[in-house]
């Protein structure tokens, strides 16, 4: 049976936590679905073109990743792109009860969905887009968030 997993986010950066969710999963799955979705309480503060462009940087030639983006319900795209399971990184007992909610919701809407959590490992636990993005913002060296081959990529827009 082929494993299609969906890494749902806005990734306003992509951080290193998301690097390492994704390249931990890369064994459990044949293919992993990165996606950025158009979130409708969140303005993006970097360009989606941009977005896109530094994730494909970030994975290079690895042929199990694919990085695009979307708009509407993640379970509808699931379901477009025949993906059976959603991936989401877990910092935080918060994190935890509100992707709990997401994702008993998202098995109400497709009942054969499976969510998938990763723990971040302890040194990512502190890391958010949020955060990372403001440093940005006011001009700080977020380089130590990012990921190796983004570093001096990402700068204030």
């Amino acid at each position: 049976m082929y494993k299609t997993a969906l890494f749902p986010g806005s990734f306003d950066p992509f951080t290193i936590g998301h690097e390492s969710i994704v390249n931990r999963a890369l064994p459990l799955f044949d293919k992993i679905i990165i996606a950025i979705g158009y979130n409708t309480t969140k303005d993006g503060y970097f360009p989606l073109d941009k977005r896109l462009e530094w994730i494909k940087t970030v994975f290079g030639e690895e042929k199990k990743v694919e990085v695009t983006s979307f708009k509407g319900l993640t379970v509808d795209f699931c379901r477009e792109k025949g993906a059976g399971y959603i991936l989401r990184g877990l910092r935080t007992s918060a994190d935890f009860e509100y992707e709990r909610a997401v994702a008993q919701m998202n098995r109400v809407m497709l009942p054969d969905i499976e969510s998938v959590f990763m723990l971040t490992l302890p040194d990512h636990t502190h890391i958010t887009s949020t955060i990372v993005r403001e440093i940005i913002r006011l001009g700080g060296d977020a380089d130590a968030f990012l990921p190796e081959n983004l570093r001096n990529k990402i700068k204030v827009i």
